[in-house]
């Protein structure tokens, strides 16, 4: 038999249709007899449920059902379906396993696919098998979704630190790198507080658990962080056609010739699919043009003596986010990027030595932490 050549597959509005033939490929592969058509159908219903009416899947599977067939990887013996021994290769290569195929469908869909997904089907076992834990899963969609460099295990605290380096760089209008990632760098609420600035909704998650299931759970757009809801909102992330952009998991799938067919009748407008997370930030500063501007809004807001002037944090915030309300900046981006500004020499920050009654609430509102030490004024001159 002439060997099936493998084309990027075609996509329509809906979904992604060549990933959906991969996986109902997957699923008959994962039966050592075959499956039922119903069978099928009804174990890969809920993916697509999102997208398709039920009569539109039924139609979409016939035709996928026909490509593979074309292609030599299953047969078809009444509503019976079965793969072919190229058949079960090419769904092993597809995720990316090695050996023979896992005959159970639950241990294919809820691991290998998941990998597939997320792009990490070359993973060694430890690492798939941290997919199996609701953690797991939802470090591995933030780590992915944010392109996160994590050394060793990614922890709810690495994973913090990296996503406030994140937000600090978003801060920033994306326009630089910055250089307080590390573990000497934000305490970690103010770290937490400024990851959260990443989500859509800003606040205090309280816990690093509990921020990443946050952003995890917006990625995919679900409001749930359960174990069995991420992996199906990942899974319908990666076959929706509407979201192929912003997808997890990145760069075509290897599909299968499809046969010519009549084009499914289009239902209402998809859903919209989640804005991507780090998108350029239009109108924010760069690292100069911030510390220029801070440094200007100190100087009208100092006090002291020659050579020792200095202005309050908390009360330079207060005039900077009235003249630049189109940074839209929130508080604790204000303070982390003053923090960048004093690590990089740009502005100096300095401590309040004497503290009594009539300052303490400046004093307070104006605390930033950075490694070691608390600062709350920004130094004019001296």
């Amino acid at each position: 038999m002439k060997a099936a050549v493998l084309e990027k597959p075609a996509v329509s509005g809906l979904v992604n249709t060549g990933r959906v033939r991969e996986i109902v490929l997957v699923r008959v592969a994962s039966a050592a007899r075959g499956a039922a058509k119903g069978d099928v159908a009804g174990d890969l219903a809920t993916i697509v449920a999102q997208r398709l009416s039920a009569s539109q899947w039924r139609t979409l599977l016939e035709q996928e059902v026909d490509n593979l067939l074309a292609a030599g990887f299953v047969t078809v013996t009444g509503s019976r379906i079965e793969a072919t021994d190229a058949g079960s290769a090419h769904a092993t290569a597809f995720l990316g396993f090695k050996g023979n195929l896992p005959r159970s469908w639950n241990e294919l869909r809820d691991v290998r696919l998941i990998a597939k997904a997320l792009g990490l089907q070359r993973e060694p076992a430890k690492r798939l098998k941290a997919l199996t834990t609701p953690d797991g899963l939802r470090a591995a969609i933030v780590q992915r979704a944010y392109n996160l460099k994590i050394k060793g295990v990614a922890t709810p605290s690495r994973l913090r630190s990296a996503l406030a380096t994140v937000a600090l760089e978003r801060a920033f209008g994306n326009k630089i790198k910055a250089g307080l990632g590390g573990k000497a760098g934000f305490s970690a609420k103010a770290g937490r507080l400024l990851a959260a600035q990443l989500a859509r909704h800003p606040r205090d998650f309280g816990t690093d658990s509990r921020l990443i299931a946050a952003l995890a759970a917006e990625h995919l757009g679900i409001t749930q962080t359960d174990l069995a809801v991420l992996r199906l909102g990942l899974l319908r992330r990666f076959v929706d056609a509407a979201g192929e952009r912003g997808a997890v998991a990145r760069g075509p799938a290897a599909g299968v010739p499809p046969v010519a067919r009549p084009r499914l009748v289009q239902p209402a407008p998809p859903i919209a699919a989640p804005e991507p997370e780090l998108e350029p930030v239009a109108g924010r500063p760069d690292l100069a043009g911030f510390a220029r501007e801070v440094r200007r809004h100190a100087a009208s807001q100092a006090q002291g003596w020659a050579g020792n002037r200095r202005a309050y944090i908390s009360h330079v915030w207060r005039h900077l986010k009235e003249a630049r309300s189109e940074w839209g900046l929130s508080e604790i981006e204000f303070k982390c990027m003053l923090a960048e500004a004093h690590r990089a020499g740009q502005l100096a920050l300095a401590n309040a030595d004497l503290k009594d009654n009539k300052s303490i609430k400046d004093v307070q509102d104006s605390a930033v932490v950075f490694k070691n030490s608390v600062f709350h004024f920004i130094r004019v001159d001296g």
